[in-house]
């Protein structure tokens, strides 16, 4: 899933935003709204940790969230093929 994905989704993709980054309140996602940028600064602010550390956390997750969507995708072709 590429960041434009998720910025469509992003009321649904929330709760895995949250899930990973657990001190990210309901009022900071609100205030990110899809924005990667925004994200990687709240995440910076709220764990303490540099630019450099919260956007390769992001990067890291958003490969997460690439290779689940392929899997999603796989699993829906192979129960159309059935």
């Amino acid at each position: 899933m590429n960041w434009e994905q998720i910025k469509g989704r992003w009321n649904q993709t929330k709760g895995t935003v949250k899930k990973q980054w657990g001190k990210l309140t309901d009022d900071d996602l609100a205030v990110i709204d899809g924005q990667r940028e925004r994200l990687v600064g709240k995440i910076q602010e709220k764990y303490g940790i540099a630019k450099e550390e919260a956007d390769t956390q992001v990067k890291t997750w958003e490969s997460m969230k690439v290779n689940e969507r392929e899997d999603d995708v796989q699993s829906e072709e192979k129960r159309k093929a059935s």
